[in-house]
């Protein structure tokens, strides 16, 4: 890897974001009901994967006690699932459902129709490539982030 790499994720990530960047709006005028920040949170969840609740404040940077309040409220809309783990069933494995999936997209940082026309832009193959290094970027963040919870 290089500086150049470092240096071309620096200048185009940037640009996609500006490009597709929403205005924020307050969670009372949503009409999910979800603040930019409620956003994020569920964007740092998935569907498969589970994460505790824990392991997400850390990642997140805030304490458990803060966090514990938003995820109350966003089960309390159906937005995530609080599973017991096996063995442990103190511990809560955290699940964004169907229906916050649908929230998240629709509140998401980055407005769907701004995406769709600069998706519009590339050729079918284009698309491809594009998502599939999104995706490629996406899990080595995860793994970054996992292995930085750990240490």
């Amino acid at each position: 890897m290089s500086d150049r790499a470092v240096r071309a994720v620096q200048r185009w990530y940037p640009q996609i974001y500006f490009a597709c960047h929403t205005r924020h709006q307050r969670a009372a005028s949503s009409e999910t009901g979800l603040s930019a920040h409620d956003s994020a949170i569920l964007a740092h969840l998935d569907e498969e994967r589970p994460i505790t609740a824990s392991a997400l404040a850390r990642h997140l940077g805030i304490g458990a006690p803060t966090l514990s309040a938003t995820l109350t409220r966003l089960a309390a809309l159906g937005y995530i699932s609080r599973t017991p783990r096996a063995g442990d069933r103190r511990v809560a494995e955290l699940r964004l459902t169907k229906t916050g999936s649908r929230a998240m997209a629709s509140s998401s940082v980055l407005e769907a129709a701004r995406v769709a026309r600069v998706l519009r832009e590339l050729t079918a193959d284009e698309q491809r490539l594009a998502l599939e290094g999104l995706e490629l970027l996406a899990r080595a963040s995860r793994e970054v982030t996992r292995r930085q919870m750990r240490a």
